[in-house]
C-alpha cells in the first residue's frame, strides 16, 4: 500500500521538523505532498506524535530453534515492532545454535518465513559455543551480522586472540558476553547490599570487567572490531573508556533496567533476575556518565523470554533472564529523557543510529530509503502489564510502573507490521 503520514514531528537529519511522510512502493518518496505522489494514498493522521527511523536492538534472544516454548522468531519479531523496533540482532545460544552453514539455515529458514521485522542472526564464536574450536566463521560470514558467543563467557586468552583474528580477516565483529567463570563462586545476584543483607550468594564486579579488559588488550593486539554485550559495572565503564582513548576499535551497549534500578530495588522475584545482574548505585550512575561522555555507543534490551515456570522460582532459582523489547523505548525516555539526563536526540543515538553505523543495519529517514520507521505519543502516559506483551516471556522488573511514550505504529519495508488496534496480515 501507498501511505502519507502526517502532521507528525518527523526525525530527519537529527532534528524534528513538522511534517508529512509520503511512503510508496516499500520507500520513502517525499516528506511532503508533491506532484509525483502517486493517487490513492492512504491517509494517517499522527498530529501530537513523532516519527523516528525504527528502532534498532543488536542484542534479543528469539529462542528458535530449540525452545519455543519461551519464544519464536514470529512472536519475538512482532513485539519487537509493538515495541518500535523495526531490526534486531538475535544471539545464537539456540538449539542448534548457528556454529556451521546448516545449522544456521535451520534459523534464516524460520526467519525468512515468519519474521515480522528485520532479523539478523549471530554466528556463534566457537562449535557449540564452547570456546574450544572455531565455527565456520568464514562459511557464516555472509549470512550474519557478527559472531558472538552471547550467554558464555570465552575463558581461554589464546582461543580469543585466534577468533579475534579470524574475525578480523573477515572484517567481523566480535561481540562478546564477558564473564569469567572462576570469578563467579556460585553467584546468581550482585554482590552487594542485597545479596549481604538477604543472604543472596553474590556475583562480583571483577568477573564482568576483568574479561573486558583482558579482551581490550586482545582487541587492541588483534586489531578487531570489539563489541561488549550488556556492561554493567563501573569497572567496566572506566576500562572501556581508556581503551578507546587508545584506538581500541571497540563498542558496547547496556540495558534500560542497568540505568533505571540498583541492587537495593530489588524484590524476591525471578523478574529481577539477569545475567549480568543489577548492580549497585554507584554503578548505574557511572553506566550514565558513560552514557553522557559517549563510551557507551548504545542500549540494546537483551531481550530473554523464559516460561512462567521458569521465571517463577525466586531469586535464586528462576533462570536469568528478562524481556525489554516493548518497554525498552518507553523506560529510556521517561527516566533518562523526561528527567533531563539525556535529549531525546541523544536516545535516539543511543537506539537507532550508533548500532546502524556500527552493525551496518536499519535506514535513515530518507526520500529513497527503504520506509522502516515507528511512530510514538510521548505525552501518552502507560502502566506496564505483561499480561498485554506480545512476546511470549512475561518477566519484567518494569512490570507495574508508569511509563510514557506508546507506539501507535512500527512500519517494515513500507508494510505497517504493528499499529495500535490493528495488524496487518
Amino acid at each position: 500500500m501507498n501511505y502519507i503520514l502526517s502532521q507528525a514531528d518527523i526525525f530527519i537529519d537529527n532534528r524534528f521538523v513538522k511534517s508529512d511522510i509520503c511512503v510508496s512502493d516499500g520507500r520513502v518518496i517525499s516528506f511532503s505532498p508533491s506532484f509525483n505522489s502517486p493517487s490513492g494514498l492512504s491517509a494517517l493522521n499522527y498530529n501530537n506524535c513523532i516519527i523516528i527511523p525504527g528502532l534498532l536492538d543488536v542484542h534479543v534472544h528469539l529462542r528458535e530453534p530449540g525452545f519455543s516454548y519461551k519464544e519464536t522468531i514470529e512472536t519475538g519479531s512482532l513485539a519487537a515492532a509493538h515495541g518500535g523496533f523495526t531490526s534486531v540482532c538475535c544471539m545464537p545460544n539456540l538449539k542448534p545454535c548457528p556454529d556451521s552453514v546448516e545449522k544456521l539455515k535451520k534459523e534464516t529458514d524460520i526467519i525468512n518465513n515468519t519474521a515480522k521485522v528485520n532479523v539478523y542472526p549471530y554466528g556463534t564464536i566457537s562449535v557449540n559455543e564452547e570456546g574450544k574450536a572455531l565455527s565456520d566463521m568464514e562459511g557464516m560470514c555472509g549470512n550474519v551480522v557478527a559472531f558472538s558467543d552471547d550467554g558464555r563467557g570465552v575463558q581461554s586468552d589464546d582461543f580469543m586472540r585466534e577468533a579475534m583474528l579470524k574475525a578480523k580477516s573477515l572484517n567481523k565483529i566480535i561481540a562478546a558476553h564477558c564473564e569469567d567463570n572462576s570469578l563467579l563462586d556460585g553467584g546468581y545476584i550482585h554482590k552487594g547490599e542485597y545479596a549481604s543483607l538477604h543472604n543472596h550468594r553474590g556475583i562480583s564486579s571483577e568477573s564482568e570487567y576483568k574479561q573486558i579488559e583482558r579482551d581490550l588488550n586482545l582487541a587492541y593486539e588483534t586489531g578487531c572490531k570489539y563489541h561488549v554485550c550488556h556492561i554493567s559495572t563501573k569497572e567496566s565503564v572506566e576500562v572501556i573508556r581508556q581503551a578507546k582513548k587508545s584506538g581500541v576499535d571497540v563498542t558496547c551497549e547496556t540495558a534500560p533496567h542497568y540505568l533505571i534500578f540498583n541492587d537495593m530495588d530489588l524484590q524476591e522475584d525471578g523478574r529481577f533476575k539477569m545475567n549480568p545482574p543489577i548492580r549497585s548505585e554507584s554503578d548505574r550512575l557511572a553506566l550514565i556518565d558513560g552514557i553522557l561522555d559517549g563510551t557507551i555507543d548504545m542500549i540494546a534490551t537483551d531481550h530473554a523470554p523464559h516460561s512462567k515456570e521458569e521465571k517463577s522460582k525466586g531469586l535464586k532459582d528462576s533462570l536469568m533472564g528478562v524481556v525489554g523489547l516493548e518497554t525498552s523505548f518507553s523506560a529510556v525516555y521517561t527516566h533518562l529523557v523526561k528527567t533531563n539526563i539525556i535529549t531525546l536526540e541523544k536516545q535516539l543515538e543511543l537506539m537507532q543510529t550508533n548500532p546502524r553505523k556500527r552493525f551496518g543495519i536499519g535506514t535513515e529517514l530518507k526520500v529513497g530509503e527503504k520506509a522502516d520507521l515507528t511512530v510514538f505519543n510521548l505525552n501518552e502516559e502507560y502502566t506496564v502489564n505483561p499480561n498485554e506483551f506480545l512476546t511470549m516471556g512475561r518477566a519484567t522488573p518494569f512490570e507495574g510502573m508508569k511509563m510514557f511514550g506508546v507506539c501507535k505504529m512500527t512500519m517494515v519495508n513500507g508494510r505497517i507490521v504493528w499499529q495500535e488496534n490493528l495488524t496487518e496480515k
